[in-house]
């Protein structure tokens, strides 16, 4: 897919840094099944170019994403019910799993409401940001339903089980500050920072030692299901991947002449 033929997203490419913006928002930038498969080619387009160093997703407009847009999907005849684990098996795994396995870091930056499957979709990613007027809501308990996209796995992760609880069950909304004392993300903004902190998690990501960012994101995202010595040599394999970078040689000689590393993301 060429970058003319997104319409529901603007992908852009710069400095190796991939740019990824829900754009649908008159919706809130809620999520369709196009929508999920250009993010999805997008990423895939990211990985397969040359020197990338880093994704970043945000939204345009005044919302992140609402979630599933619900007019997307087919009225079905009267009595008849639909089977929703399809659109889960077949569009948001396959998209939940390319976000986890970029070889880069994918980082948020929440710039308004995030409701839904919109809340899995930025907890998917490895670091969130949120300006401070975002808000975040579990609503799946309002319309009968329960988290998706991965939301029941990571949340408990991240707040702990009492807290995932109450904000899954009553469909309560967190403000930005809110989440960031939680550790739901991980920092909040304030409203005017937005682009700022877009460009400046962009220059770091463009400037940072690419492969021994990759490695760390795959240690971490294992942690959960390893013990200990499992983990143990998990990390003395991905030291060793990263010993043998440039990245580590220009760190170690930039620390010795008391310098500025210059990385080159190799």
């Amino acid at each position: 897919m060429s970058t003319a033929a997104y319409e529901q997203i603007v992908f852009s490419l710069t400095d190796g840094i991939a740019r990824i913006t829900l754009n649908r928002p008159d919706r809130l930038n809620s999520m369709t099944d196009r929508m999920r498969a250009e993010i999805a080619q997008a990423l895939h387009d990211a990985e397969a170019s040359p020197g990338l160093r880093g994704v970043v997703i945000t939204g345009a407009g005044r919302g992140f994403c609402a979630g599933q847009d619900l007019a997307d999907r087919k009225p079905l005849p009267p009595g008849e019910r639909r089977d929703l684990s399809e659109g889960l098996r077949n569009s948001y795994r396959p998209l939940l799993e390319r976000m986890r396995a970029m070889p880069v870091p994918v980082i948020c930056v929440v710039n308004g409401v995030a409701a839904g499957a919109g809340v899995s979709f930025a907890l998917a990613c490895d670091v969130v940001f949120a300006v401070e007027s975002a808000k975040f809501v579990q609503a799946f308990s309002k319309i009968g339903l329960v988290p998706d996209m991965g939301g029941s796995w990571i949340l408990p992760r991240l707040v702990g089980q009492a807290r995932a609880m109450g904000i899954t069950l009553f469909g309560e909304t967190l403000t930005a500050r809110q989440a960031a004392d939680w550790g739901l993300i991980w920092r909040c903004v304030p409203d005017a920072d937005l682009h700022k902190t877009l460009d400046e998690v962009s220059a770091m990501l463009s400037q940072a030692p690419t492969r021994s960012l990759a490695c760390a994101k795959q240690a971490l995202l294992a942690s959960g299901g390893n013990t200990l010595m499992r983990q143990f040599e998990l990390e003395a394999q991905l030291q060793r991947e990263v010993g043998y970078t440039d990245d580590y040689l220009e760190g170690m000689k930039a620390f010795a002449e008391k310098r500025p590393p210059h990385f080159m993301g190799r």
